[in-house]
C-alpha cells in the first residue's frame, strides 16, 4: 500500500510541476501545453475514434515484429550461450549493432522493401532481436555450473538436461530479455511510423507536429507510455514474479 501511494505521489508531483512550468507563460500553448489540454486532446481523440484506431494499428504491427524478434532472439541467445563458436560469430556483431539507434535502419529498410509494412516490421525486428538474444545469452551464461554438474551426476544429459535444468534456470532472464525487447520494439516502431506515415500512433504524432498541435503529440506519447506500463507490469511483470516463485528465486 505504501509503495502504491509513493508511486501515485510521484505522478501527482510531476503533474503539478508540469502545470507550474506551463503557468510561467514563457512558451505558447502550442509549444508546451498543460496537462489539462493534453487530457482534453486525449479524450477528443478517443471519442472521435482516432486514438483507438491508431492504437490497434500500432499494436498489430508491434505484435508481429516483436513476436518474430522474440522467437528468433530467444533461440539465438540460447545457441550463443551453449555453443562457443556461435557466440564468437554473432556476439560481437550484435553488441556493436546495439549502439545503432533504430531510426538508422529506416533508410535501408525503405530502399530494400519500399514504402510498405515490411519496412516498418524489418526495423522493429532488427532493433529488437539483438537485445533479446544478448540478454538470453547472458541468462544462459548465468546458470551456475554447480547445478549442471549436480544434474549430470544424477543422470541428466542431452535434451533432458536442457529441458529440466538449463531452460527453467534461464526463464527469469528470458522474461527480462522480453521486457527489454518490448521497450526497444516500441522505439523502433515509433521511428518507423514517424518517418513513414501509414497509420498508427506515429502518424498521430506526425499530424500533430505538422499542425503545431503539441497537445495531440503529447497525448499520443502518454498513450504509448501507458501501454508500455500495462504490458510490462500486468503481463510480463506478473509472469516473471510467478516464475521466480515457482522456481524458488524469491
Amino acid at each position: 500500500m505504501r509503495a502504491r501511494l509513493e508511486r501515485v505521489s510521484a505522478v501527482v508531483g510531476l503533474l503539478v510541476l508540469w502545470q507550474l512550468v506551463v503557468s510561467l507563460g514563457r512558451w505558447p500553448s502550442y509549444v508546451l501545453p498543460g496537462p489539462v489540454a493534453v487530457l482534453e486532446s486525449a479524450i477528443e481523440g478517443t471519442v472521435s475514434g482516432v486514438l483507438p484506431a491508431a492504437v490497434l494499428k500500432s499494436l498489430a504491427r508491434l505484435s508481429v515484429g516483436y513476436g518474430l524478434a522474440s522467437a528468433a532472439g530467444i533461440l539465438l541467445g540460447i545457441a550463443m550461450g551453449r555453443v562457443p563458436a556461435i557466440e564468437r560469430a554473432f556476439g560481437t556483431v550484435l553488441t556493436g549493432l546495439q549502439s545503432l539507434p533504430s531510426i538508422c535502419w529506416m533508410p535501408l529498410a525503405l530502399l530494400w522493401f519500399g514504402l510498405n509494412e515490411r519496412a516498418i516490421l524489418f526495423v522493429v525486428v532488427i532493433a529488437t532481436l539483438g537485445t533479446v538474444a544478448l540478454a538470453v545469452r547472458d541468462a544462459v551464461f548465468g546458470v551456475p555450473r554447480l547445478w549442471l554438474r549436480a544434474a549430470r551426476s544424477m543422470g541428466e544429459h542431452g535434451v533432458s538436461l536442457w529441458l529440466r535444468v538449463v531452460l527453467p534456470a534461464t526463464l527469469p532472464g528470458t522474461i527480462t530479455a522480453l521486457r527489454l525487447g518490448w521497450s526497444f520494439a516500441w522505439r523502433a516502431l515509433m521511428a518507423g511510423e514517424l518517418l513513414f506515415v501509414a497509420g498508427g500512433l506515429g502518424q498521430v504524432m506526425h499530424v500533430g507536429r505538422e499542425l503545431n498541435d503539441m497537445a495531440r503529440v503529447m497525448a499520443a506519447m502518454l498513450v504509448i507510455a501507458g501501454l508500455g506500463l500495462v504490458f510490462d507490469n500486468l503481463v510480463l511483470g506478473r509472469v516473471e514474479a510467478r516464475t521466480r516463485r515457482r522456481w524458488g528465486l524469491t
